[in-house]
């Protein structure tokens, strides 16, 4: 079923949400973010410091690639190049599952639905990687400032209640929480920044790392992997498009914007890190100080106060990137099972806030018993980065990184074969060569991770989890197509609704006044 641009009935004076067919309960409350609320609600999930404390060491040490910065990027080009179908194709599609809805509207009901279970484990993936390392980060604190030795496991499990509960709140709330977090952060790490440009090590001010010689290889693909992880955030904002009150303006422009800030931000300080240790110091310092390589170099340039209140942002910023996730998959599921892919109940809104309060919980119930199924495995001493950082969130992440990458590819092509089918080539013909460009990008991408994923996670070449977590991505997907199958089989009405949301609802109610 092919459709113009997705319609939702407006929110009569003083009523607060959508009225829609199918009541106010089966659609997120309009009109509750603006620019700069969406803005900051997708930059969280990037969580910067955490990219700049934990993405980047492991990039230079573990992978030994010292152009980084260059890689950050050529990443962003072809993100961006990405990002140029993906909104146009957000005006013409409202829908709080994103990229299953874009999908389905170019490639079909069948590759919707394998595209939304792909992308609720993605999501899921990489919100319940990140207790790990903000476990064990926490867990340090405690040992460090207050001489009392915490278990990693438990921080993760208090912080999913509380995201738990937060998941309950208005969107506005929340916002303004991640805002606040996100703010202070980034703000610290660019005095860093400042500091190690007006005192730089022993090389100087070296450009070497933006040298395309730096990038060659073994380690080339997992770095390539990694780097995509760092960027992960600014694709959610058509997930809240249903949320704002012109959502065909405001998302493309977050988009553009988060990819731009995003970009330069990541290249700055992932230079100046070099420049502090110099170029050819930085792989053996990062290997040597791990996650602790930011604030090793913060102490020297900065001083043990700036470095401890570092260490506070740090926790606050995972903590901002686990309820921005967390949002993300709430209304993944409220999406899917609004449209009958998950069970009525997942697709209806809390009368009291309007959020999806039932996919809220789900997600809520998947980090309980991911993060205790981790914790039951640890044997590890107390302190041992082993369980917490080096599996929970190191697999996960990886995980979901390799799962966001495939759907960025299957989004793109989804473009191509939308506009083709409205005869919309010439109109549209820059933004699908941009888009043609993206598929070709990403999709080395995700050849490139798949081929390292023994590196990327730690194992040898023979390990089986080496095929064994990329394969829950296939597997997601593989449930999601014969679902969607199954679907068209038994119930093609529902079938036929897939990817349109509220629009769908409307189209149901126009039929029967004509009946």
């Amino acid at each position: 079923m092919t459709t113009g641009s997705s319609r939702t009935t407006r929110p009569t004076a003083g009523s607060g949400g959508i009225s829609t067919f199918r009541g106010q309960d089966r659609a997120l409350r309009a009109d509750r973010l603006g620019t700069l609320g969406l803005l900051l609600s997708v930059l969280a999930a990037t969580a910067p410091l955490m990219v700049v404390a934990g993405v980047m060491p492991t990039t230079f040490g573990v992978m030994g690639i010292v152009g980084q910065p260059l890689l950050f990027v050529i990443l962003a080009a072809v993100l961006a190049l990405f990002s140029v179908g993906y909104a146009e194709m957000s005006r013409h599609v409202h829908n709080a599952g994103a990229f299953y809805a874009y999908i389905s509207r170019g490639l079909g009901g069948t590759a919707g639905a394998g595209a939304a279970m792909v992308a609720l484990v993605a999501y899921n993936a990489l919100q319940v990687g990140i207790y790990g390392i903000f476990g064990f980060e926490v867990s340090g604190l405690f040992a460090t400032y207050l001489d009392t030795q915490v278990a990693w496991w438990i921080p993760p499990l208090a912080a999913v209640l509380v995201v738990g509960a937060l998941g309950w709140l208005k969107i506005d709330l929340n916002a303004r929480v991640l805002g606040v977090l996100l703010v202070i952060e980034v703000i610290l790490v660019v005095i860093f920044d400042v500091a190690a440009i007006g005192n730089p090590g022993p090389q100087g001010l070296s450009l070497h790392a933006f040298n395309p010689d730096t990038l060659t290889g073994a380690g080339f693909g997992t770095a390539l992997c990694f780097s995509v992880a760092a960027f992960l955030g600014f694709e959610q904002a058509p997930v809240y498009a249903e949320e704002t009150s012109r959502p065909h303006v405001l998302v493309p422009r977050v988009m553009f914007l988060a990819i731009g800030g995003i970009a330069v931000f990541y290249t700055i300080t992932c230079w100046a890190l070099t420049v502090a240790t110099g170029p050819s110091a930085i792989v053996g310092t990062a290997g040597k100080q791990s996650a602790g390589l930011l604030f090793f170099l913060t102490e020297d340039l900065l001083g043990n106060t700036f470095t401890d209140v570092l260490h506070v942002l740090f926790v606050t910023g995972m903590f901002a990137a686990m309820l921005s996730f967390h949002n993300v998959v709430a209304r993944y599921a409220f999406a899917m099972g609004r449209e009958g892919l998950l069970p009525a109940a997942f697709g209806r809104t809390s009368n009291s806030s309007g959020a999806p309060g039932t996919g809220s919980l789900l997600q809520t119930l998947i980090a309980l018993v991911v993060v205790a199924a981790f914790t039951i495995t640890d044997s590890h001493p107390t302190g041992d980065p082993t369980a917490p950082v080096l599996r929970l969130f190191t697999w996960m992440g990886s995980l979901g990184a390799l799962g966001v990458a495939f759907l960025m590819a299957a989004a793109s092509v989804s473009v191509l074969v939308f506009f083709v089918r409205r005869g919309a080539v010439g109109a549209q013909f820059w933004r699908l060569a941009a888009s043609g460009l993206a598929v070709v990008g990403l999709l080395f991408i995700v050849v490139y991770t798949v081929k390292d994923f023994d590196v990327l996670i730690g194992a040898g070449p023979d390990s089986s989890l080496s095929w064994l977590l990329p394969g829950v991505i296939g597997l997601a997907l593989v449930t999601g197509l014969v679902q969607g199958l199954v679907l068209r089989s038994r119930r093609p009405e529902a079938h036929a609704r897939i990817g349109l949301g509220n629009e769908a609802f409307q189209l149901e109610k126009a039929a029967g006044a004509d009946s």
